[in-house]
């Protein structure tokens, strides 16, 4: 387990094989791949664990339709090789989830040309799970689409998950294989000494610093890659955001992708974790990486207009909308200034001084790129990179003495004691808006923040993390202003709904 976080003077005390910056899903796949060969491996992270993109995606292992499109059929099925793989070792956790692509007379692409791309989408997989619904079916499955040159629908399967119980559950198989990870860590400088790296660290908890030492580096950032990459920048930080929608007001079975009436771009409007989620926007970001992301009042309107318009019977306003969450991908820019949407998203290893940097991708091949990520440090060869690609060799292993919950991660943002209890106790919980946001999903798709949880385990999450009651108004208060700037609707203050 995580358990809890060690002073750094423990941390400088070992000699490290392996230093991994970044608690994102990239970070935890090649902390896992690395323990998982016998590294003496060390994974920190400046914030909270999957604090960035790995905590704010589109929730899908999904091969990705429009790489076959693209052109490029290597990575679809490498993705969907790993989604399949996903599927079989974690049930529960990445679940198969059923995708409607409405079909409109006189609209690309019709039923024939989405027959042969699913076609080749399901070969590549190894599986064959799409068909033709007719417009009866689709009004049947998709109640209050609207119905305008609706011919039908094609239907096929891809996955849906927690991104962020995904991260951890990858850093716990990460600790079992000795692997250490530590949150609210970060790295304030590396220097080349020698034949080994002096890290500069500081305690973002009590504020002490050190100097870690290090055979290799590798910095899994993400979108903040360019800081410690030692290079010219190669990032372009693109922002997507989602809704999280009262599911009353705009009820799904099934996961959606509909057209922007404005530009044409494909969302998905899909159910999970009990709600309906929306999205995703895809805009530059030029704001201070260090500040969280946020939803803007255009993407607020944008998604809003997107589901009235394709589900108009029900008239969504910002007063269904639960919480909001906004991410920002790490592309590598192509240079050209190309829309956002037609930016790729392969993922790109880069050396400099020593220091390997790795960033972009897609979720799903999270453990081919960290297996990339360690070929470029030399800690392993080209013929162990080949068989690491190819083995059936299963990546998890049952969690020993964990509650069911945890086992199978059913659903991470369920109210239930002894699921939050084994989360205070084994995943390295510092603030309240780690509980809330990321080890569960609790304060995303509860109305009000779930301050009614916070209400009912107040005195389980106190004696769990040794807790005064003035520590806990401490906790309340900076989770509440989190939840409002960053996570809240823009134009719509937390307090006045909750006063509401």
């Amino acid at each position: 387990m995580l358990g809890k976080r060690q002073p750094l003077e423990q941390l400088a005390q070992q000699q490290w094989d392996l230093l991994v910056i970044g608690g994102g899903i990239t970070g935890a796949g090649i902390l896992l791949e690395a323990a998982r060969r016998g590294l003496k491996v060390l994974l920190l992270e400046q914030t909270d664990y999957a604090w960035g993109t790995s905590s704010r995606s589109s929730k899908m292992v999904h091969g990705g339709l429009r790489y076959i499109a693209q052109g490029d059929v290597r990575l679809t099925r490498h993705s969907l090789l790993e989604r399949e793989r996903l599927l079989k070792e974690l049930p529960g956790l990445v679940e198969r989830a059923t995708y409607l692509f409405p079909l409109r007379k006189g609209v690309f692409p019709g039923r024939w040309p989405m027959k042969a791309i699913l076609w080749l989408y399901d070969f590549l997989a190894g599986i064959r799970d799409h068909r033709y619904l007719n417009r009866a079916e689709v009004e049947k499955r998709a109640p209050g689409l609207n119905t305008d040159g609706l011919t039908g629908a094609m239907s096929y399967t891809d996955a849906l998950t927690d991104d962020c119980r995904l991260v951890m559950r990858t850093l716990l198989e990460a600790a079992r294989h000795g692997g250490l990870a530590q949150n609210y860590t970060r790295v304030t400088g590396t220097q080349r000494v020698a034949e080994r790296f002096e890290v500069s660290v500081t305690d973002r908890v009590n504020g002490g610093t050190t100097t870690l030492q290090a055979r290799h580096v590798i910095n899994a950032t993400g979108a903040w890659a360019d800081r410690l990459s030692g290079s010219e920048s190669r990032v372009r930080p693109l922002r997507g955001s989602h809704l999280f929608i009262d599911p009353a007001r705009l009820p799904v079975s099934d996961c959606l992708t509909v057209m922007h009436p404005d530009d044409g771009r494909p969302v998905f409007v899909f159910p999970w974790e009990g709600v309906t989620c929306v999205g995703t926007t895809d805009l530059d970001h030029p704001e201070d990486m260090d500040i969280e992301a946020s939803a803007s009042e255009r993407e607020l309107q944008y998604l809003l207009k997107l589901i009235n318009t394709q589900f108009p019977d029900v008239t969504v306003s910002r007063d269904d909308v639960y919480a909001t969450i906004a991410g920002v991908r790490p592309v590598i820019a192509s240079g050209k200034g190309v829309d956002p949407s037609k930016e790729r998203r392969d993922h790109a290893v880069w050396e400099s001084d020593g220091i390997v940097t790795v960033s972009g991708g897609k979720l799903t091949t999270f453990r081919l790129i960290a297996l990339d990520a360690l070929l470029a440090t030399g800690l392993i060869d080209a013929r162990a990179h080949r068989s690491g690609q190819k083995t059936r060799e299963p990546m998890y292993q049952p969690l020993d003495n964990a509650p069911q919950a945890v086992q199978h991660f059913l659903h991470a943002s369920q109210d239930d004691q002894g699921f939050i209890e084994w989360l205070l106790d084994n995943e390295s919980v510092v603030h309240l808006d780690d509980l809330m946001l990321r080890r569960t999903r609790l304060g995303l798709i509860k109305p009000n923040a779930g301050l009614v949880v916070l209400d009912r385990y107040r005195a389980l999450i106190q004696q769990g993390l040794g807790w005064d009651d003035d520590r806990w108004e401490q906790e309340v208060q900076r989770y509440l202003g989190l939840h409002e700037r960053f996570y809240g609707v823009p134009g719509l203050p937390d307090m006045e709904r909750m006063a509401g």
